[in-house]
């Protein structure tokens, strides 16, 4: 067997695109998606159609033109999960707007929007996942949301504090970001590369793993954003893993055994330190990581930038559409 294969007896893989194309080669069990992919995705040819009919469906709406837009986008991005549940057995994750980050009300809202279009198209909420950055606010909206029975993934995570406060939660997954903390790390030293066994993201979700089992939380973690399939192959065992299209092809032409290095078994043998988690406790150990202050606020950044993006492209669209 290949090493994706193999990979697939120790660890859940999930697809990381919004390109659908690619989930039906390599048949995940889950997707993700987020701002930045479904912009790439929205531009591609094959999925002009998803872009009209949410257009048609924004216009519909009695609102505002600001209110047409937003609610463009969301169709746009359910859309596109729609078609990507009918490749995957699992579940899609479907991003709420990063510039609610610290807004608690406004992401419990919007978190109602799309899965009240998710369930209006016919789709259990235990389907969808929805992907909130890992905040303070964010994190108890993801809280509450769960009570409801709306399942929630916590991105942007770069801090074991973060992922602490999700277990704590009660959140049903996180995605500790392996590539983005990695790229901190290698800028930090001005280095190319660092070796596997430094990998200070491999580290982090090792860490993060290790506790969740050995303290019993049912909250998922699945390693996202990798820039490397060593990265991937040295969480093998993982609960899941969100890979990109061009790394599944890596994994698919990779020979050679590939054994679990992650296992509950032995995450309940180590000596590990209970942390008690409050909101000061939350922002004082998210302080005292320089790296996940720095790139959790620069995700938010991004996300939001390339949500800007694609509501341009959106409205441009929108605006052709009128004209003809």
């Amino acid at each position: 067997m290949n090493a994706l294969e193999q990979l697939k007896q120790h660890t859940i893989v999930v697809a990381d695109t919004g390109d659908i194309n690619a989930i039906a080669q390599y048949q995940p069990r889950d997707a993700t998606t987020n701002p930045s992919l479904i912009y790439k995705a929205a531009q591609m040819p094959d999925y002009r159609d998803l872009v009209d009919e949410a257009i048609a469906f924004g216009e519909s709406q009695p609102t505002d033109e600001a209110g047409r837009l937003a609610a463009t986008i969301d169709k746009l991005f359910v859309n596109f999960g729609l078609e990507i549940l009918k490749l995957v057995p699992g579940r899609v994750s479907t991003e709420v707007d990063a510039r609610l980050s610290f807004d608690t009300e406004a992401t419990i809202a919007k978190a109602h929007q799309l899965i009240g279009m998710y369930e209006r198209a016919g789709i259990d909420r235990d389907r969808v996942l929805i992907k909130i950055a890992s905040t303070w606010e964010g994190i108890r909206a993801a809280d509450r949301l769960e009570d409801e029975g709306i399942h929630c993934n916590l991105t942007l995570l770069f801090g074991f504090g973060q992922a602490v406060a999700c277990a704590e939660g009660g959140i049903t997954l996180i995605s500790p970001f392996v590539g983005r903390i990695y790229d901190w790390y290698r800028a930090a030293k001005g280095v190319e590369d660092l070796p596997i066994e430094d990998d200070p993201g491999v580290a982090s979700v090792t860490e993060i793993y290790n506790y969740y089992k050995k303290f019993g939380y049912e909250t998922e973690v699945m390693g996202a954003s990798f820039r490397k399939k060593e990265q991937i192959m040295e969480l093998a065992g993982c609960d899941l893993l969100t890979i990109a299209p061009d790394l599944l092809e890596q994994l698919q032409n990779t020979e050679g055994r590939l054994g679990r290095r992650l296992s509950p078994e032995d995450a309940a043998s180590m000596e590990l330190q209970r942390v008690e988690m409050n909101e000061s406790t939350f922002r004082w150990m998210l302080n005292e990581e320089a790296m996940a202050t720095e790139k959790l606020a620069d995700g938010i950044r991004r996300f939001a930038a390339d949500a800007a993006k694609l509501a341009a492209f959106v409205q441009e669209r929108m605006v052709s559409a009128i004209g003809t």
